[in-house]
């Protein structure tokens, strides 16, 4: 009876530490897993950073009046027009705002009106 009663707490025993270690594998595996995802999480991060700096880089550089003009010159092909197609705009003087909030035009006076 008592070495029946030892046989069971030994059994019991042997398969508590095999299911602890096989747990302890299995947490293993799944951090070094994660490890690596990490890796390749932080690997892309950092190349969409570089990515995100060379975009900004290059959208800086198409705020220039110079860059405009060359990609206007060699990817469009276009020119400057001839003096006899550009056309000159006059642009109108602001309007004056009279006391009641409406804006003063030419003509507009009660005086013009009579």
């Amino acid at each position: 009876m008592r070495q029946r009663r030892f046989l069971v707490l030994w059994t019991l025993a042997v398969a508590a530490a095999t299911a602890a270690f096989v747990v302890h594998l299995a947490l293993r595996g799944k951090t070094v897993d994660l490890g690596y995802r990490l890796g390749k999480a932080r690997a892309e991060q950092a190349r969409l950073r570089e990515v995100k700096r060379v975009l900004e880089l290059e959208a800086a550089s198409y705020q220039t009046p110079r860059r405009v003009e060359m990609v206007a010159r060699t990817l469009l092909a276009m020119t400057p027009p001839p003096p006899e197609k550009v056309i000159p705009i006059r642009v109108a003087p602001k309007a004056k705002k009279k006391k009641g909030g409406k804006v003063a035009t030419k003509g507009s006076s009660s005086e013009a009106k009579r």
